[in-house]
């Protein structure tokens, strides 16, 4: 079950009707059994898989935290994580790295042929995965105790409106606000409506329609684009993924809002940063967060943060110094970021690209600081956004060949001097640039506006929710997948 379908609709409203209704007890088994039932829709096989790695973490924390002993409690964590990281393996990368060595093997004169596997990649399975192995650690750190209540915990983890593609919650983030029973507000139930709609609006209103003009430039021959072709694709693609993906996090928000339950943001208009720094404490915040505390941090021996914000800002001001080990976790936390993408080499090299560009930002400060405070500002975003739009095309491109291609069209100044792409593709890319623009100026004036004058924002409001909700239900016609649900 997809949030852009008439279906989770209808599945949403009969949700909240019994969840307001039933007591607490009752209300939990009906948040799991919900849950499993939104996840199961698709592939009910995979609800066992879920379950078993849920079942995994509950009896590895409560050892962990029942154990005074250090080595037994590390073997615990161990045991979980490793269960639960062969999962993912086993679904996700094994057929990579049998075609992998496949090609290896043949490179040296090996004929070996790659046995015949078939694998359905589960939904959803990296990001439960990283909020399993999260509780556990959590404990382990003595964080937050351990939930005696399987009932309780398995709300936690198969929670439906962040299941499938987060934002990438954590035990105390949520366990809290699933163990009470919320006092219902009007104007929070308001709210979680019109982050819905504002969600179902991105999706299907400005990423759906933005798709095609995407793929119809990635199929092209390389040698038939210009470097501004390849410039818009990138824009292209970067608000076609940021407006489809901050859209399932608005509806997630959303859904629980409905329900008195807050999730953390997730995006924070991260294409407006200054520098690579901010971009990712606005950018895909839980999961950044999440290898920001559970990887990155851990490998430097720095002290970790116990809650999702922030993403891996925090972490990229650290100086690169001159000790070689903090460069090597950088450019390892990045592969394994890129990694958890998908299994496929553009992934790893997009990763890799970012830990390039936060090392080259990190190595100029000292020219970056004798610069003027308004050639910062502006020259950061600038460079920061055409670097980050630039990223996008590893993420997206079919192979490191296209990729390289694609790269290529930039390094040629002829290429700078003709168009080869329809005509409305540059007039879409000015419009969304634009767009998000002007979005982000008004979200920024909206306190001052709400003070002086809440009777036009009332009125303002009403116009365009009127406006969006026209518009998607126009747009909301045959299903399109969210993007991040392949990962």
């Amino acid at each position: 079950m997809i949030f852009n379908s008439v279906t989770y609709l209808l599945f949403l409203s009969a949700v909240l009707s019994l969840f307001w209704t039933l007591p607490m007890r009752p209300r939990l088994w009906m948040i799991f059994l919900a849950s499993l039932v939104f996840y199961g829709f698709w592939r009910p096989e995979f609800v066992l898989l879920m379950l078993v790695s849920a079942g995994t973490d509950f009896v590895a924390a409560r050892r962990i935290e029942a154990s005074g002993d250090d080595a037994v409690r590390r073997r615990w964590l161990l045991l979980s994580i490793g269960i639960n990281l062969s999962l993912l393996f086993y679904f996700k990368y094994l057929l990579f790295f049998v075609d992998n060595m496949q090609v290896a093997l043949n490179i040296f004169g090996v004929d070996w042929t790659t046995p015949v596997l078939s694998i359905v990649l589960p939904l959803g399975i990296s990001f439960y995965t990283f909020q399993t192995i999260s509780y556990t650690v959590d404990v382990y750190r003595r964080l937050i105790p351990a939930e005696s209540d399987f009932l309780l915990y398995g709300c936690f983890v198969t929670y439906f409106p962040q299941l499938v593609a987060g934002p990438i919650l954590r035990g105390g983030e949520l366990l809290h606000q699933l163990s009470v029973r919320p006092a219902f507000h009007l104007d929070t139930f308001a709210s979680g409506m019109q982050r819905i709609l504002l969600g179902l609006f991105l999706k299907v209103v400005v990423a759906d329609n933005v798709a095609p003009f995407v793929d119809e430039g990635f199929s092209h021959e390389a040698s038939g684009l210009s470097a501004l072709d390849v410039l818009t694709l990138a824009f292209l693609f970067g608000f076609q993924i940021y407006c489809d993906f901050s859209a399932y996090s608005h509806i997630a928000i959303g859904s629980a809002r409905l329900m008195g339950i807050r999730f953390p943001e997730n995006f924070d208009f991260p294409y407006i940063s200054c520098s690579p720094r901010e971009f990712w404490r606005r950018w895909h915040i839980s999961l950044s967060s999440w290898v920001r505390d559970y990887l990155y941090l851990p490998l430097l021996g720095v002290r970790v943060y116990d809650r999702s914000i922030a993403g891996l800002g925090l972490a990229t001001s650290n100086g690169m110094g001159r000790n070689l080990y903090p460069i090597l976790v950088l450019f390892l936390t990045w592969g394994v970021m890129g990694f958890w993408h998908g299994a496929n080499w553009t992934f790893v090299l997009w990763g890799l690209y970012h830990a390039t560009f936060i090392g080259l930002y990190r190595v100029s400060g000292p020219v970056r600081e004798a610069l003027p405070m308004m050639v910062r500002i502006v020259g950061g975003w600038g460079v920061t956004l055409l670097v980050g739009m630039l990223a996008w095309i590893p993420f997206r491109a079919q192979s490191i060949g296209q990729t390289m291609e694609l790269y290529a069209r930039l390094g040629d100044l002829n290429n700078y001097t003709w168009l080869g792409m329809r005509e409305n593709t540059y007039l879409v890319a000015t419009v969304l640039m634009s767009g998000f623009l002007l979005t982000w100026w008004g979200h920024r004036c909206y306190p001052t506006i709400r003070t002086r004058s809440p009777k036009s924002l009332f009125l303002l409001e009403t116009v365009g929710m009127g406006l969006v909700f026209g518009l998607v239900f126009v747009f909301l016609r045959p299903i399109s997948q969210f993007i991040y649900f392949q990962f």
